[in-house]
């Protein structure tokens, strides 16, 4: 923990209520966060934090938040916020929005949290290492919570929680599996923040017969399945093609899976 932190976590005061309070207070949020940027090119900080009390259970994922009127810590709510961010904005472009957003609050251990296990859209090794780091720098005060993720009634560890959401990101750049969670993603981080093209093929390798096991309905699955394919294909992509799948994650690499197999049956 960096001098002065907070040991315990601390959470916009708006991410806490039911799920129709936070919902409303989330996209206020939004439009207020838009407003601001249109001005100036900024966002404005929270208005309130609050403490999580140790041990406190935070919704970490929407799938498991069944009792929406009980009051509790909805942190998955962030992105109801970036829908409130996109209405304000109307025709401005929404990616640069959205990585504007994540670049001022990425910063914050809520932040840091939300992007790192709720990945919006394909991302790079750069963009994962920056976000594996940020949550490594905030390690203390985020492990001071529970957390419901996407498996009903298990509240996990934060070491638990980043298994669940970044597992991929362990097992393509940290394979020896060797260390504590913590440990293993130090490394995943370091290996990605200097990661060449080479290196980055080699990670996806290790990564792709686990996105071939989650593959439903291939037609040409012994072929994609085939490394001199694979490495082929990997190859001829163009530069921004590469970086969106660089950084291994087992859903970009399955999309790409797909998008192989529907090129293949065109020929």
């Amino acid at each position: 923990m960096t001098p002065g932190q907070s040991a315990s976590l601390q959470l916009p005061s708006f991410l806490h209520g039911t799920y129709g309070s936070v919902q409303q207070k989330a996209r206020k949020e939004g439009l207020r966060c838009g407003e601001q940027y249109l001005k100036d090119g900024t966002f404005p900080s929270p208005r309130q934090v609050q403490e999580v009390p140790p041990g406190e259970v935070v919704l970490a994922h929407e799938v498991v938040d069944f009792h929406r009127e009980r009051p509790a810590w909805r942190l998955y709510m962030v992105l109801k916020v970036k829908s409130g961010l996109y209405e304000a904005l109307e025709d401005i472009n929404p990616i640069t929005a959205r990585d504007a957003y994540e670049a001022s609050f990425g910063e914050t251990a809520w932040g840091a949290l939300v992007f790192a296990i709720s990945p919006s859209g394909p991302v790079s090794a750069e963009r994962t290492a920056r976000r594996l780091g940020a949550v490594l720098r905030f390690w203390e005060s985020l492990r001071s919570a529970r957390y419901l993720f996407k498996t009903l009634g298990k509240a996990y560890t934060l070491e638990e929680l980043m298994v669940a959401s970044c597992d991929w990101a362990m097992e393509a750049w940290c394979p020896e599996g060797v260390g504590s969670v913590r440990e293993r993603l130090e490394v995943a981080a370091e290996r990605m923040a200097r990661a060449t093209r080479e290196d980055c093929m080699e990670a996806i390798f290790r990564e792709l017969p686990r996105a071939l096991s989650f593959a439903r309905d291939l037609k040409h699955r012994q072929v994609l399945a085939d490394p001199t394919f694979q490495r082929e294909r990997l190859v001829a992509l163009d530069s921004r093609s590469f970086e969106r799948v660089s950084a291994a994650c087992t859903s970009d690499l399955l999309e790409k899976l797909y998008e192989w197999d529907h090129e293949l049956g065109l020929q």
